[in-house]
C-alpha cells in the first residue's frame, strides 16, 4: 500500500509559488489501480516522483508498505558514462538479482544491438527510453508508476514486445497512471482522482472523475 497523509508540495518559480499538492490525503491499495487526471502544467511528474520516493514532500508523510517501481522512463538511476550492459549488472546487484540474467533480459528487450555495449550517455532519447523500460520490466514490483510525460520509444518492434510484457505484468500488479487524458487511464484503472490547483479529488470510478475533470478544464 502507498499512503499520503496531509502531504503538501510547492515550488518557487521565480515570480510566484506553484502549489503541486495542498494537504493531500489518499491511499493506493494493492489490487486497486489508480488513475490521476491532471491538466498539463499541474505537476504530474512531481506527484509521480513523490509516490516513488524520488522527491520529498514539504509537509506530511508518505508511507510505502510494498515494492513501488521507479516511474516508467525514469533515468535517474542510470550512469551515463557506463554502457547499458554495465548499468544492468550494477542495478542487478542493488536489487539482489543475477547480473547475467538482468543483462541478458535487458539486451533481449532493448534490441539495441552493439549500442548495448556503448555508454548510455551517447544514446538518443528513444534509446534511453527503451533501456529504462527494459529495466522496469526486468525488476518485479507490486505497484508500477506510469507518467505520460516520460519519453516514449518510436521503435515499433520494441513497443510490440515490451508492451505485451507490460500488459501481462499489469494483469497481476497494481498501477498508478497520471495523465491529462481519461482514455489513457481507462486501459488500466478502476478508481480515479483529479488533481486541480493542488487539491486531489478522489472518486470510486473513472466516470465520476472524468465528469469533474471535463467540467473544470472544458466548461
Amino acid at each position: 500500500m502507498i499512503e499520503f497523509e496531509n502531504v503538501s508540495k510547492s515550488y518557487w518559480t521565480g515570480t510566484q509559488r506553484k502549489v503541486i499538492l495542498d494537504r493531500a490525503t489518499f491511499r493506493v491499495e494493492l489490487g486497486n489501480s489508480l488513475g490521476i487526471l491532471a491538466p498539463n502544467g499541474t505537476g504530474k511528474t512531481t506527484l509521480v516522483n513523490m509516490i516513488a520516493g524520488l522527491e520529498k514532500p514539504d509537509e506530511g508523510e508518505v508511507r510505502r508498505s510494498c515494492r513501488v517501481s521507479f516511474p516508467l522512463g525514469f533515468m535517474g538511476g542510470v550512469i551515463g558514462r557506463l554502457s547499458a550492459k554495465e548499468n544492468a549488472r550494477f542495478i542487478a546487484g542493488l536489487y539482489g538479482l543475477d547480473p547475467d540474467y538482468l543483462e541478458a533480459y535487458c539486451r533481449w528487450i532493448c534490441g539495441l544491438d552493439e549500442y548495448f555495449d556503448m555508454p548510455v550517455g551517447t544514446y538518443s532519447s528513444g534509446m534511453k527510453a527503451r533501456f529504462s523500460f527494459a529495466l522496469l520490466l526486468a525488476l518485479d514490483f507490486d505497484i508500477y508508476l506510469i507518467d505520460e510525460g516520460m519519453p516514449a520509444s518510436t521503435d515499433a518492434e520494441f513497443n510490440r514486445k515490451a508492451g505485451g510484457i507490460l500488459r501481462e505484468r499489469l494483469e497481476r500488479a497494481t498501477v498508478v497512471v497520471v495523465s491529462h487524458q481519461a482514455a489513457t487511464l481507462q486501459k488500466f484503472c478502476r478508481s480515479a482522482a483529479v488533481l486541480l490547483n493542488g487539491k486531489l479529488h478522489m472518486f470510486d470510478t473513472l466516470e465520476e472523475a472524468r465528469a469533474l475533470y471535463d467540467y473544470e478544464t472544458q466548461g
